[in-house]
């Protein structure tokens, strides 16, 4: 992991990765350090309360761009779509290539969330565990490498649980630096 330089730009901070990597774990410990509002694009993309149902991609999509324009924020998911849509906006990436096995067990961990069905969790279940082999899907591993290899800001890929919690420490500590 390349260490953290104080005067890095951390205004809209952009994390991405698989289902079950720690983005919101990380988007609230940066968030909480920086003081900037988190973004879930899982809140954008589905229907408010109506898990698995997509929300209309024309309102979705201006949602996301209005949330860009703000002048800080920590954005996080897995919508490799939606992060292209936003990248030109982010000053900073994130992302988390846990391997699959991690992914699932902490989305084992955390259980049904939002409204989902024990047939909608076990699909994701697959999905997360198809990360590397998904292919024309934005939400793949082969997306998410090609839109890091693009982004000409401060970049770094995390690929285990104690990665993501030095990099969240290590944030800390160069912001308390430059104090």
């Amino acid at each position: 992991m390349d260490s953290i330089n104080p005067s890095t730009p951390f205004e809209r901070v952009l994390i991405m990765g698989n289902g079950g990597s720690g983005k919101t774990w990380l988007a609230r410990r940066i968030g909480e350090q920086l003081r900037h509002p988190i973004i879930h694009l899982d809140d954008i993309h589905w229907e408010p309360g109506r898990y698995g149902i997509a929300r209309d991609r024309t309102l979705r999509d201006e949602m996301v761009t209005a949330a860009a324009d703000g002048d800080r924020w920590i954005m996080e998911g897995v919508y490799g779509q939606l992060v292209n849509m936003v990248l030109r906006r982010a000053t900073a990436l994130i992302w988390l290539d846990l391997p699959e096995e991690a992914c699932i067990a902490n989305v084992t961990e955390r259980g049904i969330q939002g409204g989902e069905t024990q047939t909608q969790f076990i699909g994701l279940l697959k999905w997360v565990a198809e990360y590397r082999t998904r292919t024309n899907n934005w939400n793949s591993f082969e997306a998410h490498a090609k839109l890091y290899s693009a982004f000409p800001g401060a970049k770094w890929v995390l690929s285990d649980r104690g990665a993501v919690t030095l990099f969240a420490d290590s944030l800390l500590l160069a912001r308390e630096d430059r104090q």
